[in-house]
C-alpha cells in the first residue's frame, strides 16, 4: 500500500450525561433485570464508562496537530451530535441506527457496536478506530502503524492473563483474550490439507497470555469482512449484548489482533506511550508526566475510571486542565 493512501479515523463517543440517553440506559437495565446481574461484565454498567469529559474535542485537537493529513473522520453514536462539533467536510456523525440493525438497539457496549464500524459507506481500506480516551502524542507516521503487508498491535502494560476458563469476576478484556485464543486454538491447522471450512488458521496456535494496549487501532476494512465471514459465531455473540458482557468475545480489541497475529497480517511493535487511570492514587503523577512528555508519546490514554465521581470532581477537572495545557489549539472540527 502506498503511504499517500488516505486513512479514514473512527471515534465511538457517548455523552453520559444526557438525560434522554440516560432515560434509555435505565430503561433497558430495567428490562434485562436478574439478567444483567449474570451477564454483566465487571465495570460493564459503570458512569465512568460513558462519561464525556471532553475528551473527544481534545482527541480531535491532537488528531490535526500530529496527523493534519488525516482522511474523513467519522463519529459513531447514539442520536447524540457533541455540541461543540461545527459542520464541516471533514466530519460525518454516524448514528448507531446507520449501522446497526434495530432489533438490537439500543446497544451501550462499545463491543457490540465496534463489530459495525467497518460496515461504513465509503471507509477507507485503511483506518484507525479510536476510543474517544485515546490521543495521538506526537507526530504519525504511518509506518509505525501499517506495512505493506498488514498492521501492527502492542502488547498491554498489564499484568498476563492467567491460563483458565472465563470467570464472571474477571474483566471483559482477561475473559475476550481466553475466548480468542480457545477459538483460535480450536480453528487452527497443520500443513495438512483440510476440508473443514472453520479451520482458518493456517498454523497451529500458540497463544500469548496477554491483553492488547488501549491504543490507536490500526485496521485494514477488508481484513474485518473476511473475519466476519470466517468467524460469524463470534461476531453473533458479541452483537448479542445490551451491555458489556463478561462472557462474549472483544472482537476489534483482541480477536482480530490476535488473528492477523497468528496469520502473518500484523507485526507487534513497541510505542512510547503512557496510560493515564483517572481513579488510581497515582493519577495525578501521571499526569504530570503526560504533561512533560507530549510531543515524545505516540500514544497516551486517559481511562476514565472515577465511577463515584461528580461531574465536578477535582480529579476530572485536573485531566481538563493538562488537556488544555498540552494541546490548547482548537482543532477544525470545533466551533469558535
Amino acid at each position: 500500500m502506498k503511504s499517500t493512501e488516505i486513512v479514514d479515523i473512527v471515534y465511538l463517543w457517548v455523552d453520559g450525561s444526557d438525560p434522554v440517553w440516560r432515560l434509555k440506559r435505565h430503561k433497558a437495565a430495567a428490562q434485562l433485570g436478574d439478567q444483567s446481574s449474570t451477564d454483566l461484565a465487571v465495570y460493564g454498567n459503570v458512569e465512568g464508562r460513558f462519561r464525556d469529559n471532553q475528551e473527544l474535542r481534545y482527541s480531535l485537537r491532537a488528531l490535526d496537530q500530529f496527523f493534519p493529513e488525516h482522511g474523513h473522520v467519522y463519529i459513531v453514536t447514539d442520536g447524540q451530535v457533541p455540541g461543540w462539533l461545527t459542520a464541516t467536510n471533514g466530519v460525518t456523525v454516524i448514528d448507531h441506527r446507520e449501522l446497526i440493525p434495530e432489533t438490537s438497539l439500543p446497544t451501550f457496549d462499545s463491543g457490540h457496536i465496534e463489530t459495525y464500524i467497518h460496515r461504513i459507506p465509503n471507509l477507507s481500506e485503511r483506518y484507525f478506530y479510536f476510543n474517544d480516551d485515546v490521543f495521538f502524542g506526537a507526530p504519525v507516521h504511518l509506518s509505525d502503524w501499517f506495512w505493506s503487508g498488514g498492521i501492527y498491535a502492542a502488547w498491554s502494560d498489564e499484568p498476563e492473563v492467567s491460563n483458565e476458563a472465563m470467570r464472571q469476576d474477571a474483566t471483559a478484556l482477561d475473559n475476550a483474550c481466553r475466548l480468542s485464543i480457545e477459538w483460535l486454538t480450536k480453528n487452527s491447522q497443520t500443513d495438512q490439507e483440510s476440508d473443514d471450512a472453520t479451520c482458518v488458521v493456517t498454523k497451529p496456535y500458540r497463544p500469548t497470555f496477554r491483553t492488547f494496549a488501549h491504543a490507536p487501532r490500526p485496521m485494514l476494512r477488508s481484513m474485518l469482512f473476511e473475519l466476519e465471514a470466517l468467524a460469524p459465531e463470534l461476531f453473533a455473540m458479541s452483537r448479542s449484548t445490551v451491555f458489556r458482557a463478561w462472557d462474549k468475545p472483544t472482537i476489534v480489541s483482541d480477536f482480530v489482533l490476535r488473528w492477523a497475529l497468528q496469520n502473518d497480517l500484523a507485526k507487534l511493535r513497541d510505542y512510547s506511550h503512557l496510560h493515564v487511570s483517572t481513579g488510581e492514587a497515582g493519577e495525578s503523577s501521571a499526569l504530570d508526566q503526560l504533561s512533560r512528555k507530549v510531543g515524545a508519546l505516540q500514544f497516551f490514554c486517559i481511562n476514565d475510571t472515577t465511577d463515584d465521581a461528580h461531574s465536578n470532581d477535582p480529579r476530572l477537572t485536573r485531566v481538563l486542565t493538562v488537556l488544555q495545557q498540552v494541546l490548547p489549539h482548537p482543532s477544525r472540527f470545533e466551533r469558535i
